[in-house]
C-alpha cells in the first residue's frame, strides 16, 4: 500500500466523489435505488465522515463536527430509512464535504498541526483514510449502476454475445504451507494477524467465469435445474429474475450489459458480474456435472485464491469480485480492536467472502490479503466467480 504521494491520491479520490454527487439531481442523489445500498449522498457522507473521524476526533481529540452527524453516517445508530430522511439537501452537504476536504488535507500536509499520535507514523491515517475512501467510491458507483437499470433504453445490440463451451485453463498450486493477511498495520483488522495456512493440491482456473460461459449456462437451463441449486439458493432463484443483475435483452432478443455509463455490448470473453452467490453455486454445480476434466468444479475458498495471487498463477485479477466459498470469519487469532469504527461488523455468520477487485475497485484496495464480503443474495457489488478443481 506505498505510494509516491498519497495525499495526491485522497485529493484525486475527493474530487471523483464530488463529482459522482453533482452528476445527479437532487432528488436522485438523495434516493435509494436498491434495499441493499444507501443512497450515493449517504456514502459521501459517510466518507467524510470516517475522515474527520480519523484525523479530527482520533487524532486531535475533537469530536466537535463528528458528534453532530454521527447518527447519520454510522450504520446501526439509525435505520436504513431514517439515515436517508435526516441527510441534508445535496448542495449542502456537498457544500460542507468540500470545506472539510480543503481544511483535512491542510492538516495534513502540515503534521506540526496534528501533534503527535501513533495513527501518523508512516503515513498510516493516509493510507486508513483513502481505504474508507475507495471503499465508499465503489458503492457509489454500484448506486448510479442501479439508478441506470430503472431507465428506460432503447439500445440496440451491435454484436451480439456469442456462447463459449466451458473450458478453463487450470494453474495447478501444490499442497504446502502458505501466508495469508497482511503485514501492514494500516491494513483492516479483519486482514490480520497474518498467519501460515496449511492447502491441500487444487487447480484454479486462470480466468473468472466469462459472459460466454454464463450464456452457455443460461441457455443448458441452469436457472431452472433444481438439482444445481443449494437449500438456500432455490427459494431465491423463485423471485430471482434468470439472468446476471444488469443484463437486459434488446428489441430483438440479443443480451446487453447496463453499467454506470449506461447500455453496452456484452462481450463473451470479458468476466461475468452481477451474480449472486447463490448462481455461482449453481453455475459451478453446472461445470462439475459436465464431468470429464470438468468433474470436481466448486467456487474458491478465499485462501485458495489469496496464495494462487500471491505466486501469480492467476489472470484477470481485478475484473470483478470473486465469490468465495466460505462465510466471511475472522482470522485465527483475531482480536477486534478498540475503536469501534475500526472493527469488521460482517463477522455474523451471514456474509460470504469475495476476493480481488472489479474495474471500479480503487488501488488502495488491490492487494492480494484484501477481504471483501457481502450478502450471499447481493449481485449489486460488480461480483462473479472463479472455480476451482481438483488436482491432476
Amino acid at each position: 500500500m506505498t505510494s509516491q504521494n498519497p495525499l495526491g491520491q485522497l485529493s484525486h479520490l475527493h474530487d471523483m466523489m464530488n463529482q459522482l454527487l453533482m452528476s445527479v439531481p437532487e432528488y436522485d442523489a438523495c434516493k435509494t435505488w436498491h434495499p441493499g445500498l444507501a443512497s450515493i449522498a449517504w456514502y459521501l457522507g459517510r466518507s467524510m465522515f470516517l475522515e474527520t473521524y480519523w484525523l479530527r476526533e482520533v487524532v486531535q481529540g475533537q469530536p466537535d463536527i463528528t458528534d453532530r452527524v454521527r447518527p447519520i453516517f454510522t450504520p446501526g445508530e439509525l435505520a436504513l430509512p431514517d439515515r436517508q430522511n435526516r441527510l441534508p439537501p445535496r448542495d449542502h452537504l456537498l457544500n460542507w464535504a468540500l470545506e472539510l476536504q480543503e481544511e483535512n488535507l491542510m492538516r495534513l500536509a502540515n503534521p506540526k498541526l496534528l501533534g503527535e499520535h501513533p495513527l501518523l507514523e508512516g503515513g498510516r491515517i493516509t493510507h486508513l483514510i483513502l481505504q474508507g475512501h475507495a471503499w465508499c467510491y465503489e458503492k457509489m458507483l454500484a448506486v448510479l449502476t442501479q439508478r441506470r437499470l430503472r431507465e428506460t433504453a432503447n439500445y440496440l445490440v451491435h454484436r451480439p454475445l456469442s456462447l463459449m463451451h466451458p473450458s478453463f485453463d487450470l494453474a495447478q498450486v501444490s499442497q504446502g504451507h502458505y501466508r495469508i493477511g497482511a503485514r501492514d498495520d494500516a491494513a483492516p483488522d479483519n486482514e490480520t494477524p497474518p498467519q501460515i495456512v496449511e492447502l491441500s493440491s487444487f487447480r484454479i482456473a486462470r480466468q473468472p467465469a466469462t459472459n460466454g460461459h454464463w450464456l452457455a449456462f443460461q441457455e443448458a437451463g441452469g436457472y431452472d435445474d433444481r438439482t444445481l441449486w443449494s437449500g438456500q439458493g432455490w427459494p431465491w432463484r423463485q423471485g430471482a429474475p434468470s439472468h446476471p443483475d444488469h443484463w437486459r435483452k434488446d428489441a430483438t432478443g440479443n443480451w446487453y450489459g447496463t453499467g454506470v455509463n449506461g447500455p453496452f455490448d456484452l462481450t463473451a470473453t470479458e468476466p461475468v458480474t452481477g451474480i449472486s452467490r447463490f448462481e455461482a453455486e449453481a453455475f459451478a454445480n453446472w461445470i462439475s456435472n459436465i464431468g470429464g476434466a470438468l468433474s470436481g468444479a466448486v467456487l474458491q475458498h478465499e485462501y485458495q485464491w489469496e496464495v494462487a495471487a500471491r505466486t501469480r498463477v492467476i489472470q484477470e485479477y481485478g475484473r470483478c469480485w470473486e465469490w468465495c466459498a466460505n462465510i466471511f470469519q475472522p482470522h485465527t487469532g483475531y482480536s477486534p480492536p478498540d475503536d469501534h469504527e475500526a472493527q469488521t461488523r460482517e463477522f455474523d455468520n451471514r456474509h460470504y467472502s469475495l476476493k480481488g477487485a472489479s474495474l471500479h475497485t480503487q488501488r488502495p484496495l488491490k492487494r492480494a490479503s484484501f477481504r471483501n464480503r457481502s450478502l450471499p443474495e447481493h449481485r449489486f457489488g460488480f461480483s462473479g466467480t472463479r472455480l476451482v478443481f481438483p488436482p491432476e
